[in-house]
C-alpha cells in the first residue's frame, strides 16, 4: 500500500551490488548479541527498508573462542574440558570425536559395554539439545508456552547426566578408551521414566505448536533453501533432510552402536522453517526410541574403560586422523595432528553452524521481514562458538 510513496522505499535493489548506507535509504540495525532471537552470542549487522532486509553480515566472538590454538598448548587429556565449550548445548558430540582422534591414533581398543553407554550420551545430548532448540523457535515467534515446557523436559534430561556423570552441563563422560564410569543403580529405570515423560509432553507440543495456525503462516515458506544448495553450500543434518536429503552418517557411515540400533531417516521436502522444525520433532522422538533401544540392550557386564598411561605423560604417535559423527545440526568432525609429543600439533573442528549461520543465513534472509529474522535464523539451528572455534 506504500507504492509511489517517495522516499519510503528504496527504488529497485540488485542484492548483487552493496548497500549504501549513505544514501539515506537504509537503516543499519544490529540484531544480538544479547538478544531472544539470536542463536548465542552473536550478531547480525542488517541493512533495512522499510520491514524489509536487505543484506546482512554475521558478526561472532562475543563469547569464548580459540580453542583450537588453546588446545594445541594442553596435554592431550587436559583438553576434555575445554571441547566441551564449542558446543554448550550438545558437548558430549565433541567428547567422542575427541576421544575417538586419541584412540585411532594411538592404537586404543574400546569396550564394547563403553561404545554402548557412549551411544546412549550422545543420543541423551541430542535430546537435550533439540529441547532447547523447539522452545527457542517456538519463542521466536511468540510462542512462549513451548518454551516453558520443552525447558523442563531438558531439565529432566540433565538430571539424568548428573545422576550419571555428576556434571549437567559439561559431563566429560567420555575419555580415551571408553567413559568415566558405568550406570549407577537405579539410574535405568529413571531414564525409562523421564522417557516417558517428555514422549507425552512432545505429543502436546505437536499439538499446540506444529497445528497452531500462527506457527504455519509464519512458519511455512520461510526460509526455503533450494535442492540445489545443499551441496554447493554444504548443508547437513536436519536442514538437508527437510530438504528431502536421505542423508545421515549413523546410517550412512554407522560408528559405536548405530548398525545395530533400528532407526530411519526422518525427512520432509518443503525445506522451509516449518519442515525443518518437523524434522528435529520427528529426530526427538527417534532419540527417544534409540535410548530406549539402548538400554534394553545394555550389555550387563563387561569392562567400561581400558587402562591408559599416566595422562600427565602420555605420547600420542605421530599422525594425522578426522572423525565424524553426526550432531544436532548435522556433520561434526574432528581432525586431529599428532608430532609423537604430549600435545596436538594442530586440531581443526569441523562443524556445521559455520555454513549454516554464515554463508546460508546471509542469503536466505535478504527479501525477508524483519519480524522473521529470529525465526529463520533459529530454525537453521547454530551455535556461535563453533564458528569462532
Amino acid at each position: 500500500m506504500f507504492e509511489g510513496v517517495k522516499g519510503f522505499f528504496p527504488p529497485p535493489y540488485d542484492p548483487k551490488e552493496p548497500v549504501d548506507f549513505s544514501s539515506g535509504k537504509f537503516l543499519k540495525m544490529w540484531q544480538g548479541p544479547q538478544h531472544p532471537g539470536i542463536t548465542g552470542n552473536m550478531s547480525l549487522e542488517l541493512a533495512i527498508a522499510g520491514d524489509t532486509v536487505y543484506d546482512c553480515k554475521t558478526h561472532v566472538g562475543y563469547l569464548h573462542r580459540g580453542f583450537e590454538k588453546l588446545m594445541e598448548r594442553r596435554l592431550w587429556m587436559q583438553n576434555f574440558p575445554l571441547v566441551c565449550r564449542i558446543a554448550v548445548p550438545e558437548p558430549d558430540f565433541n567428547e567422542y570425536c575427541y576421544a575417538q582422534a586419541i584412540e585411532e591414533l594411538a592404537g586404543v581398543e574400546v569396550p564394547e559395554k563403553a561404545k554402548w553407554l557412549r551411544n546412549l550420551t550422545l543420543e541423551m545430548i541430542r535430546l537435550a539439545s533439540y529441547l532447547m532448540w523447539i522452545g527457542g523457535q517456538a519463542g521466536a515467534f511468540g510462542h512462549g508456552t513451548i518454551i516453558q515446557w520443552s525447558a523442563t523436559m531438558r531439565d529432566y534430561v540433565l538430571d539424568l547426566f548428573e545422576e550419571l556423570s555428576g556434571g549437567r552441563i559439561y559431563h566429560m563422560y567420555i575419555i580415551p578408551g571408553g567413559v568415566r564410569s558405568d550406570l549407577p543403580e537405579g539410574w535405568t529405570a529413571h531414564a525409562l521414566e523421564v522417557m516417558e515423560t517428555i514422549e507425552k509432553n512432545l505429543d502436546d507440543i505437536e499439538l499446540v505448536m506444529f497445528h497452531n495456525a500462527v506457527f504455519k503462516m509464519r512458519a511455512k515458506g520461510l526460509g526455503v533453501i533450494p535442492k540445489d544448495w545443499i551441496d554447493r553450500y554444504g548443508i547437513t543434518g536436519p536442514n538437508a533432510r527437510a530438504a528431502g536429503f536421505r542423508r545421515d552418517l549413523r546410517k550412512d557411515q554407522p560408528y559405536l552402536v548405530y548398525d545395530k540400533l533400528d532407526f530411519d531417516y526422518v525427512t520432509a521436502e518443503g525445506s522451509d522453517a516449518y519442515d525443518r522444525a518437523l524434522v528435529r520433532l520427528g529426530e526427538m522422538y527417534q532419540a527417544i526410541d534409540l535410548i530406549r533401544q539402548m538400554l534394553a540392550r545394555m550389555p550387563s557386564g563387561g569392562e567400561f574403560k581400558t587402562a591408559l598411561p599416566n595422562p600427565l605423560h602420555w605420547k600420542i604417535p605421530a599422525g594425522e586422523t578426522y572423525v565424524k559423527s553426526e550432531c544436532t545440526r548435522g556433520e561434526y568432525g574432528f581432525y586431529v595432528v599428532s608430532d609423537g609429543s604430549d600435545k596436538p600439533r594442530r586440531v581443526v573442528v569441523r562443524g556445521p553452524s559455520y555454513t549454516h549461520a554464515v554463508s546460508v543465513m546471509e542469503t536466505l534472509v535478504k527479501g525477508q521481514n524483519i519480524a522473521d529474522v529470529a525465526g529463520l535464523m533459529v530454525s537453521l539451528h547454530t551455535y556461535p562458538p563453533e564458528i569462532e572455534r
